[in-house]
């Protein structure tokens, strides 16, 4: 799908570290929990497997989307049938070859290549007991009513619009480069990418500056080439998007200080690229600030106080992640305290530590992944309740 090698390369070593994490964390999370004594009674609660879970993952990161449910799955007892995005497809099979390749029984991780229309008649059958599923909203809502006809249970982790917050105390230079990454990373194709920057007015307009200048240094290119630090985007409607939601900002008095236009990759001349843009002056009248981007765009908001910028964070439909820049760690936990997200960085932002779990608020989601509660979704309760004297 475009992502440039080094990228895709880290991916890659992100697979293992998420699979070695949750098999470490698999025998304490599943383990049957046991109550206190009762003379001549056996109680326990153990954790059983769902049956077969579909996991439904996307184009833009196919191997760590896949991973965040694949593993657990299996580790509590589960088979998955895994269907990835048409863009993607050929990672489902990459799965079921290596779990072959490892000695699983045969069609424990099976690949499910399919329509999106025939996701829905999959979702029917019986021995279904779980759907995994990441992708848009609208995707998402169709998705929990199919499983919700047979009330199995489903994981959803959906969109993002990430607010950033630099506060006046913050490294702002480590910040700018942290955020840029954040916000560019992947094209900004991802769910997590940070799409809105507060930015304290005693540090503004170092931060913009600083930005700038990062954000002018990506190379857009061949993603195959390793000198490329921007690919293409996926999607034939991504760049005509991006610019609607770039020229709507202008239109309302945002300075458009780089990018912003569709382009080709320099060398070939072909190629669906955007070039990455960056826009100060920005406010939530404009759609860049609302509505998720999910290309290589940044809007940047003035703010006057640490209310002011937790409250436009959080003045969002979604609630997936979002960050402070801050040297106060007591600054940092009543930002967080404020804002309604699955997780509070401070100092760094697009990051999934496998020991934290990966949740969503509002429309980004429901259930959480990675983590030891990571596990939940993939097991039910069952009580054992034994009296071993009848007479008793």
């Amino acid at each position: 799908m475009g992502k440039p090698l080094a990228a895709s390369r880290g991916e890659v070593r992100g697979v293992r570290e998420r699979a070695e994490a949750m098999m470490a964390l698999a025998p304490a999370s599943l383990a049957p929990e046991q109550l206190p004594e009762k003379p001549s009674f056996t109680r326990r609660i153990e954790k059983v497997p769902v049956g077969v879970v579909l996991a439904i993952a996307p184009w833009n990161y196919p191997l760590l989307t896949a991973v965040n449910c694949v593993v657990p799955a299996v580790l509590a007892g589960n088979a998955v049938q895994l269907k990835h995005s048409p863009r993607t497809p050929l990672c489902a099979d990459a799965f079921e070859r290596a779990f072959a390749a490892a000695g699983a029984p045969a069609g424990l991780v099976q690949a499910l290549p399919c329509s999106n229309e025939a996701v829905h008649a999959a979702i029917e059958l019986p021995q279904i007991g779980l759907v995994s599923f990441t992708g848009s909203v609208k995707a998402g809502h169709a998705v929990h009513a199919s499983a919700s006809r047979r009330f199995i249970d489903t994981t959803l982790e959906l969109g993002g619009k990430d607010g950033a917050y630099v506060a006046a105390d913050a490294d702002v230079a480590a910040a700018a480069a942290s955020l840029v990454d954040g916000a560019f990373y992947n094209a900004g194709q991802s769910c997590c990418a940070i799409e809105r920057v507060f930015v304290h007015e005693t540090v503004h307009e170092e931060f913009v500056a600083r930005a700038l200048e990062l954000v002018r240094a990506y190379r857009l290119g061949d993603p195959r080439d390793g000198a490329t630090s921007l690919g293409p985007l996926a999607l034939p409607s991504a760049p005509a998007f991006l610019r609607g939601q770039v020229l709507d900002a202008t239109a309302k008095g945002a300075r458009l200080l780089c990018g912003g236009v569709e382009t080709a990759c320099p060398a070939t001349g072909r190629g669906r690229f955007f070039a990455p843009a960056l826009l100060d002056g920005c406010d939530h009248s404009m759609a860049l600030m609302r509505d998720e981007s999910f290309g290589p765009v940044l809007g940047v908001c003035k703010v006057a106080s640490d209310a002011e910028a937790a409250e436009a964070v959080d003045d969002s439909p979604f609630g997936l992640t979002a960050c402070i820049f801050t040297s106060d760690v007591e600054r940092a936990e009543a930002f967080a305290a404020r804002v309604d997200v699955g997780t509070v960085f401070m100092n760094r932002c697009d990051y999934l530590d496998p020991l934290l779990p990966w949740t969503g608020a509002k429309a980004s989601g429901k259930g959480a992944s990675l983590s030891a509660h990571g596990f939940k979704a993939f097991t039910r309760l069952k009580g054992v309740h034994f009296k071993h004297d009848p007479l008793a």
